[in-house]
């Protein structure tokens, strides 16, 4: 009785696997019918995490505050550098440090973070990804909740910025991710329609946006999502690299 339970539990298995193996199949080979690709900037097209960790510790030594490990301050990033800084000084998420501590670290950080933000490098793959992307047709713009003082030098400098179409900053308009209002700007600027369009992002904040504009939204792994893995069900789809995408559209 033994041996025929064990038999029958070996099959069971053995089918299971084959039943989730095919249900990943088809989920790969789902495709996506877009226009236009917008992709993030920290965590998913350029490592910046290193300079934004040296520039928020120069801050952090003026203002006679201890450092803070870089590895935590790449936690904090993806929300804008106003709410980067002020959980820098917190140490909390939603954390609201005093006004005149804030009214003095901003501008710190701001002057350091300018003489370094461009020593940030792209992922591996990414310049050759915007290649194929734009090979293939599609349409690129970068939407990222960086201020524009940093984000267009950071592209010019990585030669990044001739792939895009349209740049939104985090301070373009009045409002950035995880509002919906950059993507629906770049709709409008390229014509396209928001079901038209994909996001690739890092980080919570991307999956918000994308879904309070109602458009696909594709995650990488490598990016700044306070730590956390990104779920597959919060997402059309996990890719490797951006480049990855290219194999769900159409």
């Amino acid at each position: 009785m033994l041996i025929v339970t064990t038999l029958w539990l070996r099959k069971c298995v053995r089918h299971w696997r084959l039943f989730k193996s095919f249900i990943v199949s088809a989920k790969v080979s789902k495709k996506f019918k877009v226009k236009a690709v917008l992709i993030d900037l920290d965590g998913t097209l350029i490592h910046t995490a290193p300079e934004i960790a040296r520039a928020i510790n120069s801050m952090l030594v003026s203002l006679n505050r201890p450092m803070i490990e870089e590895k935590q301050i790449a936690a904090y990033i993806g929300e804008g550098a106003q709410v980067l800084i002020k959980r820098c000084l917190t140490g909390q998420l939603d954390g609201e440090p005093a006004l005149a501590e804030y009214e003095q670290a901003q501008p710190l950080f701001f002057e350091y973070y300018a003489k370094i933000v461009t020593e940030s490098k792209p992922y591996p793959q990414v310049l050759e990804s915007l290649q194929a992307f734009k090979k293939a047709g599609y349409r690129l713009a970068c939407v990222t909740n960086k201020p524009d003082r940093f984000t267009v030098p950071l592209l010019e400098n990585s030669h990044l910025l001739q792939y895009f179409e349209c740049v939104v900053s985090g301070d373009t308009l009045a409002k950035k991710k995880p509002a919906p209002d950059q993507i629906f700007y770049v709709c409008e600027k390229m014509g396209v329609a928001i079901d038209e369009v994909v996001l690739i992002g890092d980080s919570k904040t991307d999956i918000a946006a994308a879904r309070n504009a109602a458009c696909f939204i594709f995650t990488v792994p490598y990016g700044y999502n306070q730590g956390a893995e990104v779920a597959s069900n919060e997402v059309d789809a996990k890719i490797n690299h951006i480049g990855e995408a290219l194999d769900l559209l159409h």
